[in-house]
C-alpha cells in the first residue's frame, strides 16, 4: 500500500473518532403546524332600505269655474283664463270657448213648421221647443220669434235666408175677398197632393202642411208611452168602400185619411193665409174613426169622450182641446178678428190618447170666410 494513501486514511479515522467523542450540539427546531382556529369576526352589512319622510308641501290647486259670458266677451274671457300672458291657450280652452256659441232669433215664415226650421238651422225641433217653452210643439204662428239655441244665424244651404228685422214678412196688400168666398187654399183637397217633407207615409193636399208630436204621452187618463206618427193619405172616392163613402166624403171626390193602429197619436194639419183686417169664421169637418174593437166586420166606436179630441188653430191661439165624439161627422166653427193685415196659420190639431184597434180621422170640406171687413 502506498504510504501516502495509508496516512490519509488514518487521518480520516482520527478525525471521525474525535468527532464522536465531542459533546452533542443542541439544535432548536420550530415546527409549523396548520390548524383551524375559530375566530370571532365583527362584520358590518350594508342593507338598502326605503325611508318615508313626511314633508309639508304647499300645493296650489287650479279649479275650473264655469262662467256665463256673452258673445262680445269671448276674447276677453279667453285672455283672463290664461294666467300667464305668454302661454298660449290649450286645445281644451279653445274648445270650451267655442261651446259658448250664442243663439239667434228666427222669425217664423209662412209654411214653416218646427221640423222645417230644424232643417234650416241644424238645431233639433225638440231643442227649439224646449228653448221657447212651447206648450204645444206642433203649433207655431207666422211672425212668431223663436230662440234657436246654438244657432249662428246662417240658414242651411238650399233654404231661404233667415229673416231679419228689416226683412219681416210683408203684409198682404190684396183687396178684401168677396163676401162668402172661401179664403182657404185647396179647401176640399181636390187640387192634388204631395209627400210632406218627402215622407212617403205623409201624403198631404197641396198647400197644406203637417206637424206631428212623437214625444211622451203624459196625458192622464191615457195609455202612456210615446205618441206615434200617423199615416196620412189623400183618398179618392174610388179608394173608399161604397158603404163608407157617405160617411167619410163631405164634399167633392177626395178626403184626408189619417190613422194609426194600437198607438196614441197627436198631429196637426194647417195652412198659412194672408188676411186683411176684419172678422172671420173658420169651419172644419172631420169624422173620428176611433175604434175600440170589432164584432165580426162591424166597428165598435170608442164611446169615451176623451178617445178623440181636437183643437182649432188660429195663429198662436184658437181653442183648447175638446172632445170629438167618435163614429159620426163633427163640424166645428171658430170666429176671430184681426185689427191689422196679417198672415195667419189656420188649421186643426187632432189627438188620440189611448191605444186602441184604430185611431183614425177622415177630414174634408174646410172653409174660411170673412164676416166683416173695414
Amino acid at each position: 500500500m502506498n504510504p501516502m494513501r495509508l496516512t490519509l486514511i488514518l487521518f480520516v479515522l482520527v478525525v471521525g473518532l474525535a468527532a464522536c467523542t465531542a459533546p452533542p450540539d443542541v439544535v432548536e427546531v420550530t415546527r409549523i403546524v396548520n390548524n383551524d382556529v375559530p375566530v370571532t369576526v365583527e362584520v358590518t352589512r350594508i342593507v338598502p332600505q326605503e325611508i318615508m319622510v313626511e314633508v309639508t308641501v304647499e300645493v296650489t290647486r287650479v279649479v275650473e269655474v264655469p262662467a256665463e259670458v256673452t258673445a262680445t266677451a269671448v276674447a276677453e274671457v279667453t285672455e283672463t283664463a290664461v294666467l300667464t300672458p305668454t302661454v298660449a291657450p290649450t286645445a281644451e280652452v279653445a274648445q270650451a270657448t267655442a261651446t259658448f256659441t250664442p243663439g239667434a232669433t228666427y222669425t217664423v215664415q209662412p209654411g214653416d213648421t218646427l221640423s222645417i226650421i230644424a232643417g234650416k238651422t241644424g238645431v233639433s225641433a225638440e231643442e227649439i221647443a224646449a228653448a221657447n217653452n212651447l206648450s204645444n210643439a206642433n203649433i207655431i204662428s207666422v211672425g212668431q220669434e223663436l230662440t234657436i239655441p246654438g244657432w249662428s244665424g246662417e240658414v242651411a244651404a238650399g233654404d231661404s235666408p233667415a229673416p231679419t228685422e228689416s226683412s219681416q214678412p210683408t203684409q198682404p196688400t190684396q183687396p178684401a175677398a168677396p163676401a162668402g168666398a172661401n179664403l182657404l187654399p185647396n179647401p176640399s183637397f181636390e187640387e192634388g197632393w204631395y209627400f210632406f217633407n218627402g215622407v212617403a207615409e205623409w201624403q198631404l193636399p197641396n198647400q197644406w202642411q203637417l206637424a206631428v208630436d212623437e214625444g211622451a204621452n203624459n196625458l192622464s187618463p191615457g195609455s202612456g208611452g210615446q205618441f206615434y206618427r200617423p199615416e196620412i193619405r189623400v183618398l179618392a172616392r174610388a179608394d173608399i168602400p161604397p158603404a163608407e163613402r157617405d160617411m167619410f166624403l163631405f164634399n167633392g171626390d177626395h178626403t184626408i185619411k189619417a190613422f194609426k193602429g194600437d198607438a196614441p197619436t197627436n198631429f196637426s194639419i194647417f195652412t198659412d193665409v194672408a188676411l186683411q183686417p176684419g172678422t172671420y169664421r173658420f169651419t172644419a169637418s172631420f169624422f173620428p174613426d176611433a175604434v175600440s174593437g170589432y164584432v165580426g166586420s162591424e166597428k165598435v166606436w170608442n164611446g169615451d169622450p176623451l178617445a178623440a179630441e181636437y183643437r182649432i188653430i188660429v195663429g198662436g191661439g184658437g181653442t183648447g182641446w175638446q172632445s170629438a165624439p167618435a163614429g159620426r161627422k163633427n163640424t166645428v166653427t171658430h170666429e176671430f178678428t184681426l185689427t191689422a193685415p196679417e198672415t195667419v196659420r189656420i188649421g186643426v190639431g187632432f189627438r188620440n190618447r189611448y191605444e186602441e184597434s184604430n185611431n183614425g180621422w177622415f177630414i174634408d170640406d174646410w172653409s174660411l170666410q170673412a164676416l166683416t171687413t173695414p
